[in-house]
């Protein structure tokens, strides 16, 4: 099993930044495939961005450019640093992880997740 605690969400108006990291504890692999989703007030839950142990990263296309995806592979940790947040950022941000699963966009391919942190921007 792997625990997944995400930290950093919270408030933030347009134009600003917030940076979230998610801590895995429990049985981690060299394999381990890391993301963050979101989910936002009545929209599917979507890949913002994956990173790869070997740190191969994809980016959705309504983040490039804007948000950083970056791990530490010694503490197990993930990060999403999000800079020039826009109102259509606000949402839950969830962080999963995968195994044996190489650089993947779909959800259903990840076996572990968090709870989830709030992301709100205001206008």
């Amino acid at each position: 099993q792997v625990q997944l605690v995400e930290s950093g969400g919270g408030l933030v108006q347009a134009g600003g930044s917030l940076r979230l990291s998610c801590a895995a504890s429990g049985r981690t692999s060299t394999y381990e495939t890391m993301a963050w989703f979101r989910q936002g007030p009545g929209k599917e839950r979507e890949c913002v961005a994956a990173i790869t142990w070997g740190l191969s990263i994809y980016y959705g296309d309504s983040v490039k450019g804007r948000f950083t995806i970056s791990r530490d592979n010694a503490k197990n940790t993930v990060f999403l640093q999000m800079n020039s947040l826009k109102p259509e950022d606000t949402a839950v941000y969830y962080c999963a992880a995968g195994i044996h699963i190489g650089l993947t966009r779909v959800a259903e391919d990840y076996a572990y997740w968090g709870q989830g942190t709030q992301v709100t921007v205001s206008s």
